[in-house]
C-alpha cells in the first residue's frame, strides 16, 4: 500500500483493525472501539444493521459476529479511496452451516456453498469507522441456497468467475 497518501494509509489501517476485530477476534467491543460515537451499519439487501453505538453493538454482538460461518472468506477485487471513504469490491465465499439472519433472514442452514460479489462503502471520520454500507445481489445468494429459482439469479454466479480474473 505504498502508493497511498498518509490519510489513505490511516483510513486503510483503521479498516484493517476494524475487520480484524470482526472476522478474527469476533469481538463487538473491539469492533466498536474502532468506530465513531454515533456509527451506523446497513446491509441493504437484508435490511439489517444498526444505528448509533448501542444499535451497532447489539447488531454485532447478537446477530452478526456469533453467526459468521467458520469458512467465511473475502477475496479482494479492488479498492477505491476518496477523501473520507473506502469502497471495496470483494468476492464472498462460505458454506451455509448456520442461521444468518443478518444476511438471509428466516433461512435455516442449507449446508450449501455460496459465492457472490459484494460492495462495501466505509466512511472514516477522525481515524474511526463512521459507517458501513453493504450491497450484494440477494437473488444470487438465494438461488445458490435453493430458495429462489429464477434464471436471472443464476446469471449472478457467472459474475463471480468474471471478477476472479481481476483479483488483487
Amino acid at each position: 500500500m505504498s502508493n497511498l497518501t498518509p490519510d489513505q494509509q490511516l483510513m486503510f489501517a483503521t479498516w484493517q483493525q476494524h475487520a480484524h476485530a470482526e472476522f478474527v477476534l469476533k469481538d463487538a467491543d473491539a469492533a466498536l472501539a474502532t468506530m465513531t460515537e454515533n456509527p451506523h451499519v446497513i446491509l441493504i439487501p437484508s435490511g439489517t444493521g444498526g444505528n448509533g453505538w448501542a444499535g451497532v453493538y447489539a447488531f454485532y454482538a447478537n446477530q452478526f459476529l456469533p453467526n459468521i460461518p467458520p469458512d467465511f472468506e473475502f477475496s479482494y477485487v479492488s479498492q477505491i479511496f476518496s477523501v473520507d471513504r473506502i469502497v471495496y469490491e470483494v468476492i464472498v465465499r462460505f458454506t451455509h452451516t448456520l442461521g444468518m439472519d443478518w444476511m438471509i433472514p428466516g433461512i435455516p442452514p442449507t449446508g450449501r456453498p455460496v459465492e457472490f460479489p459484494l460492495a462495501i462503502v466505509i466512511q472514516i471520520q477522525g481515524g474511526k469507522v463512521a459507517s458501513e454500507h453493504f450491497y450484494w445481489d440477494q437473488a444470487t445468494v438465494l438461488f445458490q441456497l435453493g430458495v429462489l429459482d429464477l434464471p436471472v439469479a443464476a446469471a449472478g454466479i457467472g459474475s463471480v468467475a468474471q471478477l476472479r480474473k481481476h483479483l488483487h
